[in-house]
């Protein structure tokens, strides 16, 4: 009776699968170019002929991009598919943000739960690096600024949480809500105190996660995204009284109900 035959995996298909593992993980993020033919190929111990299979591999499932003289570059393909059809909503749709805050509020509480439980030392430092970026930012005016290092702590939790799936779907919301982040700073800004209670939620979910306490992680996250929405909420009720009230002062209005 014949033997069955073991399938070896050719190499550029294990090659393909190693990139893509980095893909997933986030080690290599949308934008990242890779490193030269060369030294991948000296990494992986494989002939370029077959590293140049893999990234055609990849480059097949829309995961990399090569072109002429510029390299090959990771993709954002998997979070586009989420965030291309949500982005034009977002603009047409306002009342939207809150159910974006709504839904940050349950992936950032599980993120910063496994967070705690899961991070690496490795991930720890990056987070240290984040946070540090972060304070820094809020000692200036420059809202890009604050949003940018506000986007990037964020994201830093949702990778040491070690869910594939949740990083990823975590960076495409983060994506998703940057310009509603800078405008949310910059209502909150008007809200007295506002700036360092802001500054200490953002401690209280790093010294949770540092400290691998989960439900306190979990709480302080959940209570930062509570904290923005209910503020967020009476700024914007706020702004539309003054509006009103500046319309009916305006000799238009004064013309048209008179």
């Amino acid at each position: 009776m014949p033997l069955n035959k073991v399938q070896v995996p050719r190499i550029s298909d294990a090659v393909a699968a190693s990139l893509e593992r980095r893909i997933l993980e986030g080690s290599l993020k949308p934008g990242d170019r890779l490193p030269p033919e060369r030294e991948l190929a000296t990494e992986f111990g494989v002939s370029r002929p077959s590293l140049r299979e893999a990234i055609q591999k990849l480059a097949s499932k829309g995961m990399v991009q090569s072109r002429q003289g510029g390299g090959t570059t990771v993709t954002d393909r998997l979070e586009s598919t989420f965030f291309d059809p949500w982005q034009e909503m977002m603009g047409s749709h306002p009342n939207l943000r809150e159910d974006m805050l709504e839904f940050r509020r349950m992936i950032e509480g599980q993120a910063a739960e496994w967070a705690a439980e899961r991070a690496t030392e490795a991930d720890l430092t990056r987070l240290g690096q984040c946070f540090a970026a972060l304070n820094a930012a809020f000692s200036h005016e420059n809202m890009d600024q604050r949003s940018d290092a506000d986007i990037a702590f964020h994201q830093a939790v949702g990778e040491a949480a070690h869910n594939a799936l949740l990083g990823h779907l975590s960076s495409a919301l983060l994506r998703l809500m940057h310009d509603n982040i800078r405008l949310n700073l910059g209502e909150l800004k008007t809200v007295p105190a506002a700036g360092n209670l802001l500054k200490s939620q953002h401690a209280a979910i790093y010294d949770a996660i540092v400290a691998r306490k989960p439900q306190a992680a979990r709480a302080a996250a959940e209570t930062h995204i509570d904290f923005v929405r209910e503020t967020l909420a009476q700024t914007l009720r706020s702004v539309a009284r003054r509006e009103t009230a500046a319309r009916r002062l305006s000799p238009d209005f004064s013309e048209s109900t008179s």
